[in-house]
Parts: structure tokens; sequence; C-alpha cells
């Protein structure tokens, strides 16, 4: 709780529904929740862990809330970290003036595993390369926000960001109705707008737009066909394309029609067999040639993934500086890069205080939770330290604050990041008011992923704060509730004062 011994002002109305529903209500609407997600289907598919591969994520009806002007704050950072790191991929397969300053090591990015040496020298339409990007921010204080790392290659997740805004208004209506959120269910429209801004200098009139899936058995396939479906384009698999000429065509029972605009959701060693992987079976044979001789758009640009590694990560406050000749509005997580001696020797010494990630890992695999970690695992970790330091980062564990969330064993805080979605179109951006908020189920645990058990909650973004006696409401009753939730190691949101 804030030091008045009240709830935050944000919260505030969600303080008083928690008292007055129960925990028997708020089961019930939990499991209401699990039978509409199975019935319209919004699934995960997991399938290197045994059993049925489409899963549902769990998801909370507890709220996370945003204040207003915490939001403004985070909108204007997110607006600058991603039009630096659009203009450092623009540097880099350019004129690579950061290199040459030194600011960046050369090698750090030249033999970067993510790096197209096809797209040298190529400006995309727009020269925008990071259209779609999805920035994972944590919490630690009243007041402080850091980002966790960028994704600039393939994000997911925003269709789950719509649906848990659908879910709460379908079982929530009341709590809803008495809160002025700041609505996302425009993203599609906002997505389609950016993505047709975008198209390329041979397009003429209206541009189409296909969202190209690696087909039914990818993780996200229903995130694809969700996002085909609201924007009211096609959602297609490379088979359902060719090229001709250098223009990409999509089969239909009309005859062949012209392609504008890909939104791709596939990796970029996929995407054409004749450019990168000759084994793939996914991608659209030509298909680099067409977008290099510009008659189509390919969002995000590939060879967009060298933004988002996470040994690059470091360097993007110098990228906000050097690029905008501005100071970094979001923070980093200090970062401990192995390849480096001295901060390989503080990671081997220090690794049961600290987060070791794969600096090419997603999906919270290939990582190491010190704190929670046993001796034979971090042994084993530092082996592969050793053995590879420029394939490790490391990270301090972090405070992250925690929000109220139902569990098995009833109301309880529970850590959680905030992952939200920027569109870069032609000279504009646009974010929807919140984003995906993923939280950690497992007691303790800071890993939110939905491939490693964590579930999701609606994000709230208030337009204004709830009236004065909803403020002035006294935090004792709303512990007993929480069943202690103000006595955690970590920072429960809900007691912060924004």
């Amino acid at each position: 709780m804030n030091e008045g011994g009240r709830i935050r002002p944000a919260y505030a109305g969600i303080a008083r529904y928690l008292e007055a529903a129960g925990a028997e209500a708020l089961e019930v609407k939990r499991r209401e929740a699990e039978v509409l997600f199975r019935r319209i289907g919004v699934t995960f598919a997991v399938y290197n862990q045994g059993g049925d591969p489409e899963r549902l994520i769990p998801f909370d009806v507890i709220p996370r809330v945003i204040a207003r002007q915490e939001w403004d704050t985070l909108r204007r950072g997110l607006e600058q970290r991603v039009r630096a790191l659009n203009a450092f991929l623009a540097d880099v397969y350019g004129p690579r003036r950061i290199l040459q300053e030194g600011l960046i090591p050369a090698d750090l990015v030249l033999k970067n595993e993510g790096y197209r040496a096809a797209m040298e020298g190529f400006t995309p339409p727009g020269g925008v390369y990071t259209v779609i990007s999805g920035i994972d921010l944590v919490r630690t204080g009243p007041e402080e926000f850091f980002v966790l790392e960028d994704n600039c290659r393939v994000p997911s997740g925003v269709s789950y960001m719509l649906e848990n805004r659908e879910a709460m208004m379908r079982l929530l209506p009341k709590l809803c109705a008495a809160h002025r959120i700041a609505p996302v269910s425009h993203y599609p429209e906002e997505l389609l707008e950016t993505l047709k801004s975008l198209a390329p200098p041979a397009c003429q009139g209206e541009p189409t737009v296909v969202v190209l899936t690696p087909g039914p058995f990818n993780s996200a396939y229903y995130e694809h066909s969700f996002l085909a479906d609201e924007m009211g384009v096609e959602l297609v698999e490379g088979a359902d394309l060719f090229v001709q000429d250098n223009t990409v065509y999509m089969r239909t029972t009309a005859g062949p029609r012209r392609v504008d605009v890909i939104y791709r959701r596939i990796d970029d060693e996929f995407l054409d067999p004749s450019a990168f992987r000759p084994d793939s079976m996914l991608g659209v044979p030509g298909l680099i040639a067409a977008y290099l001789a510009g008659r189509v758009t390919l969002a995000n640009a590939p060879g967009a993934g060298i933004a988002d590694d996470k040994a690059v990560y470091p360097f993007v406050p110098a990228m906000i500086r050097f690029y905008l000749s501005e100071e970094p509005i979001l923070r980093n997580v200090p970062t401990y890069m192995c390849e480096r001696d001295e901060d390989r020797a503080y990671v081997l010494e220090h690794m049961h205080e600290l987060v070791v990630k794969l600096a090419r890992g997603s999906g919270g695999y290939g990582m190491l939770v010190g704190p929670h970690s046993t001796a034979e695992q971090r042994a084993e970790f530092a082996a592969r330290i050793r053995a590879n330091p420029a394939d490790y980062i490391a990270q301090p564990t972090l405070a992250l604050s925690t929000v109220p969330t139902l569990c098995e064993a009833g109301m309880a805080p529970r850590h959680v990041d905030l992952r939200p979605f920027t569109l870069l179109g032609r000279n504009q951006i646009r974010i929807v008011p919140g984003g995906l908020t993923r939280v950690a189920l497992r007691e303790g645990s800071l890993v939110v992923n939905s491939s490693q058990g964590g579930g999701t909650k609606d994000t709230w973004v208030l337009e204004e704060d709830p009236p004065p006696m909803a403020q002035s409401m006294e935090a004792g009753g709303m512990t007993q509730s929480m069943g202690g939730m103000t006595q955690t190691s970590g920072n429960p949101e809900i007691g912060k004062q924004g």
C-alpha cells in the first residue's frame, strides 16, 4: 500500500469490486472465462512438452490497471525507442555510422546470425524496418519502468490483448462500465492502415494486404487467423503465393491477384528458399528478389532481428542518444555480456543472484533464474558460458511489481510484465493504450511466457481516476481478501502510488 495506507487511485474500483464479490464469485468467473476461451478457440500451441499441444492460455479475471499519466510517459518512451531501433537498422544496412563511431562493436552486428547481407543498401518502403514491435516492460517502483527486451522480428500476443478485453466486457460488464477504460478494439484497423501506408511504389490503387502464416502447426496460428479475419484480409501460406516477373501473386478461384503488402509471420530463414534456407517448404521462391525490386512490402523487414538481439539490447540507450540526440525515457536493465572477460568473471561468481539468458533465445527457454536454481543447474550454465561466452548475457533479478491474481490457493500476488505493441508506418507511430499483461502463475516465479506456464490479464489504461469516494477506500479489508498480498518480496502494484 502507499504511505497513507490507501489503495492506489487507479485500483480503487477494482478493490471495491473484489471486496464485494468474494472468492466464490471470482472462481465462477474464472471458470466461465475458461469455457469462453475454449469455445472460441483461443489457444497457444506447445509441441515439445507432451499432451495436447493446443492449450488455453490461463486468463485471470482481475485486470492490471495503469493510470493515464503513467501510460502517457510509457507511450513517449515507446515511440522514442522504436524510432531509435528503426534508425539503427537503417544505419547498419546503410552507411554504418554507429559502427564507424565505435559505439557498437561491428562484429556484434555484422557477424550476428540475424544479420541479412541481402538487405545491405536496400531501403524498405517508407524507410520502415520495424513496422510492428512488441517492447516488454517491467515495473519495479511507483514511477520505475524498465525495458526487459525488444521484439522486432515477428512479435506475437496482440490477439490475446484483444480477446482479453472482449472477455472482460462479457464476464464483468458492470465493472468495466464503472471505469473509463481506453479502448483497444481498433488495433486491427490501425494495423491495416499502417500496412497500407507502406505499400511499395509499384502499387497502383488500393493495396492488397495478406497475412503470411507457416500454417496451423505454428504456435501462434490462432493469432495469424484472428488478425487476418479482423483486418478483412486473406490468410495465406507459402503455397498460396507465387512470384512472376518480380511481382507477387496470390492464387484465388478467380485467378491470380497481385499482392502489395505481406504481414509475414514466418521467420527470416524460411521466407524464401532461393534466398535463405533452400530446404524451406514454408516460404515463396523469389519473394526476396521481388522485395528488393520494390514490388512488394514485407513487414517486418528481413534482418530486423538484429535490433532485438539480447546482446545488442545494452546499446539501445546509446542508439537513442546517437540518432535522436535525446536522453532515454525508458531505462534498460543493467546487463552483463559474458563475452567480456570482466563481465563473465562477475557472472560466474554471482550466478546465484542473476538471471542468465541466451542472447538469441526466446519464449523463456535457455534461461537460468539464479535465486531459484540448484547448484547443479548453475554448474551446467557455468560450463555453457565458458564454452560459448558470446551466446549468453546476464541481468540482476529486479523486484518486479506484483498484482492480485486468482490462483488455485485463492487471491495472491504474482509477478507481471507488459508488452505494448507499436505500429510504425509512413510518418506516423500508432500505439493502442495498454498491451498484453503476462503473469507468472507459479508462486515466486519471474517467468511469464505462455510456453512456460504463464497466463495473461486484461490491461486497463484509465482515462481518469475513479470518483473520490472510491479513492478514499481504506486498504485493511483488501489485505484480508487478497490472502496477505501485501506480505511479499515483490512490489504490490495495487498498493503503489503512481
